[in-house]
């Protein structure tokens, strides 16, 4: 966690906000831009539920953000793009059967999705410029054109996937807590090709969307809804 505050960069007094990042070169980039509770949650739903619950438990925050870089769907989201999710989804959470696939709540049991809210996501998308779409959490990353069509096919307004906000997004539900993802596009989803992922491109592209978003949380009342 980064508890830090120096001369010159944003702070957020007037909204307790704790942002969940999968990994230390995602978290350097947020903190680059954004002074305050910084998360490194790790890789995957699970421990990224995990990890942001044990910290919600410990300390009172207004909002999460889990921020990162992500597979984008082309063209709807190209590399180096920023993305809000308007919901955050868990692509992947449910059966496989002879008609195709069944998320979890048609099953009867369990949630799939989780919407941020929608003022702050319309504010935060006009400050930075970024696309507002769903944003699916995934346990396997796409590696294929078909499961990338077939994705999209389910989830009409996808815009890219990652891998753990539908965990954060879970663990600030259970401690009523608004939830937000931020995502900036390093590769499109589809067949793996490392040749193509601009890593840094899109590390770049979160610190400047993190710039433009610090006024935005600093001014948010949560009861705005």
């Amino acid at each position: 966690m980064v508890l830090q505050a120096e001369e010159g960069r944003l702070t957020t007094p007037a909204v307790r906000v704790l942002v969940a990042t999968a990994v230390p070169a995602e978290r350097d980039a947020v903190a680059r831009a954004f002074t305050g509770d910084i998360l490194t949650v790790g890789v995957g739903p699970a421990r990224a539920a995990a990890t942001t619950a044990t910290t919600l438990a410990m300390f009172p925050y207004d909002l999460v953000v889990s921020a990162g870089i992500a597979g984008g769907f082309a063209p709807h989201a190209p590399v180096g793009s920023l993305v809000v999710a308007d919901e955050i989804t868990a692509a992947d959470l449910g059966a496989e059967t002879p008609d195709g696939f069944l998320p979890v709540t048609e099953l009867g049991f369990g949630a799939v999705t989780h919407r941020p809210p929608e003022s702050l996501v319309r504010e935060l998308a006009a400050a930075t410029g970024a696309r507002t779409g769903a944003v699916l959490t995934v346990s396997t990353v796409t590696g294929t054109a078909a499961r990338a069509a077939a994705l999209r096919d389910r989830h009409p307004t996808a815009l890219a996937e990652a891998m753990e906000g539908f965990g954060v997004a879970e663990a600030a539900a259970a401690h009523g807590v608004p939830v937000l993802e931020i995502r900036a596009v390093s590769n499109p989803v589809g067949p793996r090709d490392r040749a193509a992922w601009r890593i840094g491109d899109a590390l770049a592209a979160l610190t400047e969307g993190f710039g433009k978003l610090a006024p935005v949380l600093e001014s948010w009342n949560r009861h705005d809804r």
